[in-house]
């Protein structure tokens, strides 16, 4: 059985060994002890209510029970630039024009912008690669939806996802060989891992603050601007189907898109419903439609998926499960479909098979 549940710091031997395999593109999961055990001393003093909001984050794991193993990461910000400036570009144009000449030209743009400061982030998400199959990608991306919909005031009214964006196998950026290398003479990988140090002040040192004309750029720059890595297009459908969509701001390092949705409008938070736990007495459903089930106790959070009829509300959980979630009969479950049913967006974990956010 998978279930997530908050961070421990007892987790940090298993999370260290998960950082080594995720290669570049994951900034916020360095291979680097000190920084995972403050990044998940951070986690427990927000749950605990120590962190001041422009600290909080929460990172959740996926356990196997039986192997007592953490798995994989996910994780959630609370709000981003708030102790330090936030930056992406932000797609715009500019129209150059001349009546003697009768010329009218709209230019592309890139301008450095900090317009999702205070937002809410999914990031840091990333699973063992011998996990990749069944449903536990899905499991370990979308849990994180069912907790900001139970506890929906610790976090703002709008979230992102920043993707990962087009580089080949030995981690070469075409966005940032055209640009960002020439303002910050280093390696993209270099640049990556400082970020996910946290050390960012070198983005305000060293980034023009006035706008970048895209037209300069080379041409399999401009070609991957707001696209994906190819092994990322699974993620970015699997957040598009929840209700989050990409309104034109990119990373300054790679192009990749930012996702952005109402947390409101979030499949998850507008479809879930609560019930009453109904254990049943003998062995699990053998229904083939797919639940998200988590508990509503916030220092104890726990989800995982289930079976069950068509009709959620006559949702029964196995024993094991009940155990898993810390529920008895009678105690108040979340639980959504696990697929919109609207697009019938059934991502395999297989093809989840890189880290897809920041």
């Amino acid at each position: 059985m998978m279930l997530i549940r908050p961070v421990r710091l007892g987790d940090l031997a298993d999370i260290l060994q998960l950082s080594g395999k995720t290669g570049i593109g994951l900034t916020s999961l360095p291979k680097d002890e000190v920084h995972l055990r403050e990044r998940i001393q951070r986690s427990i003093d927000t749950w605990q209510g120590l962190r001041d909001k422009s600290e909080q984050g929460y990172l959740f794991v996926l356990e196997d029970l039986l192997a007592q193993q953490v798995v994989g990461v996910s994780a959630l910000e609370v709000g981003v630039g708030l102790s330090e400036p936030w930056y992406n570009f932000r797609l715009g144009t500019l129209v150059h024009a001349s009546k003697s000449l009768n010329i009218y030209k709209p230019v592309p743009t890139l301008f450095l912008s900090n317009d999702h400061t205070g937002y809410s982030e999914l990031c840091t998400l990333f699973l063992d690669p011998t996990y990749r199959h069944g449903k536990n990608g899905q499991l370990l991306s979308k849990a994180r939806f069912l907790f900001m919909a139970a506890f929906r005031d610790k976090f703002a009214h709008k979230v992102i996802a920043e993707m990962r964006g087009v580089s080949d196998d030995s981690g070469h950026s075409p966005f940032w060989n055209s640009l960002g290398h020439h303002f910050f003479g280093m390696e993209f990988a270099e640049a990556d891992r400082l970020t996910g140090m946290g050390q960012k002040s070198f983005i305000a040192e060293l980034m023009p603050k006035h706008p970048l004309y895209t037209d300069l750029l080379s041409t399999e720059a401009r070609e991957v601007i707001g696209q994906v890595h190819p092994q990322t297009a699974p993620a970015r459908a699997l957040l598009e189907s929840e209700g989050l969509s990409y309104q034109g701001y990119v990373d300054i390092f790679d192009g990749g898109p930012t996702l952005e949705g109402e947390i409101n409008q979030l499949r998850a938070v507008k479809e879930s419903q609560l019930l009453p736990a109904i254990i049943a007495s003998g062995e699990a459903m053998t229904d083939q439609t797919y639940y998200l089930v988590s508990n509503e106790n916030y220092g104890a959070f726990r989800a995982l998926l289930v079976t069950g009829p068509q009709d959620m509300a006559q949702l029964t959980l196995d024993p094991l499960s009940a155990e898993a979630l810390g529920v008895i009969a009678g105690d108040i479950l979340r639980a959504v479909p696990l697929f919109n049913t609207a697009t019938a967006a059934d991502t395999s974990t297989r093809q989840l098979s890189q880290a897809s956010e920041s």
